[in-house]
């Protein structure tokens, strides 16, 4: 079985990448990461999806981004945009992504695994610079001469099914594998029990991708 480090935020479109490489036959390791976001019930379902899905193993990393701030996802003075922007959000957190793939990166060669799993989508998004193609093959280029694995030639190869797809069209595939998405936390706002606000830009696209995808909605709302 191939081995794969699966980035798990306990939101909607990890969980959908997890279930595809589930399916995929690929044995999961999920690595779960406190950055220092406004709430931890996204943690929460994270583990709780792990266990679903019976992966080899899960680990709760931790990056404290929120030290830096600069984000509204880890900085609680800066209010969450309810409104959709031309530009790039505020909730967009600096590097992000990039931390996260380097500790997956750091698990996949000790584990020897082939191949890390990232939830990035290019469409359906807010324009994070962190989403794209172009970010996706930079760090799998230097992922190949950063890791001892990497310059012996069995460098880890970045799989990010979801790139290209809409948000109704991941839901369509989720569904297909039998998600249950009412298990899954988007909201960048979301209560301690994991209720969502239905107003940020996350809800937003979620509940847009459920109509789009002619699917009931299986988000809990606050209210």
């Amino acid at each position: 079985m191939t081995r794969a480090v699966v980035l798990l935020s306990g939101g909607l479109d990890s969980t959908t990448v997890l279930a595809a490489a589930t399916a995929q036959g690929r044995d999961c390791y999920a690595l779960t990461i406190q950055y220092g976001q406004r709430h931890a019930a996204e943690l929460v379902a994270a583990q709780r999806i792990a266990k679903i899905y019976q992966v080899r193993e899960q680990r709760m990393a931790s990056a404290d981004l929120g030290q830096f701030g600069g984000s509204a996802l880890t900085d609680s003075t800066i209010p969450v945009p309810e409104t959709p922007t031309d530009t790039i959000p505020v909730t967009y957190v600096p590097a992000r992504n990039t931390v996260f793939l380097s500790l997956a990166l750091a698990w996949a060669e000790v584990l020897e695994a082939d191949e890390i799993h990232l939830g990035v989508n290019a469409l359906d998004y807010s324009g994070y610079p962190d989403c794209r193609p172009a970010f996706i093959d930079a760090f799998t280029a230097l992922a190949k001469v950063a890791t001892k694995r990497g310059i012996g030639g069995h460098g880890v190869r970045i799989e990010t099914p979801l790139l290209q797809l809409s948000k109704a069209e991941i839901i369509a595939l989720g569904a297909s594998l039998g998600v249950d998405y009412a298990l899954t936390v988007s909201c960048y706002q979301a209560t301690e029990e994991g209720l969502a606000c239905g107003r940020c830009d996350a809800c937003r696209l979620r509940r847009q991708g459920f109509l789009a995808a002619n699917l009931a909605d299986p988000t809990r709302y606050a209210g």
